[in-house]
């Protein structure tokens, strides 16, 4: 009977973390872009980052195209998709929204200072309630929505030339 108690205790770990892994990989799953892609964006509300006012839906108002990007000073990748932003902007003219994800304020007016600002306009979201409502899951990730605030396409990771193109065509259809 000891015997066999001691095997269960030994395996009932291995099945834990397994089951944990599985959940995991559901809760990713949901927010993948499969399941995104051509729903409508919720509305949110930001305090934005020089504190003057909100950033909501509306502030999205009148742009045929926006890639909302979630970033902090914090992440190395940010730093790496950084240039690659400013590329969509200078080239493409594409209105990035920035979410500047658990991030402190001045760190991130520094990083904009060190790197460059891409964004015509920062939200933050000091909690990260924002960001999982969007679904994202870690940083960076963009979300590129339409006029009308569906979600064409979700970009996990840093943007890379392969995304710049996708984006590209997107846009330009």
């Amino acid at each position: 009977m000891n015997r066999i108690l001691k095997y269960i205790s030994i395996l009932s770990l291995p099945i834990f973390i397994l089951l944990i892994f599985f959940l995991a990989l559901e809760r990713e799953n949901q927010y993948t872009t499969k399941n995104l892609v051509g729903k409508k964006i919720q509305d949110f509300e930001l305090k934005s980052l020089n504190q003057e006012n909100f950033i909501n839906q509306e502030s999205l108002i009148g742009n045929n195209y926006t890639l909302i990007n979630f970033w902090a000073s914090w992440c190395a990748p940010c730093r790496e998709e950084n240039s690659a932003l400013i590329k969509i902007k200078n080239q493409l003219g594409l209105k990035i929204l920035g979410i500047n994800f658990k991030d402190k304020k001045n760190h991130a007016k520094n990083f904009l200072k060190d790197y460059g600002n891409p964004y015509y306009t920062i939200g933050i979201d000091k909690d990260g309630t924002t960001s999982v409502n969007f679904g994202v899951f870690g940083i960076p990730e963009s979300i590129l929505i339409d006029k009308n605030f569906i979600i064409l396409k979700k970009f996990i990771g840093p943007i890379e030339e392969e995304d710049f193109m996708e984006i590209k065509n997107i846009i330009n259809k």
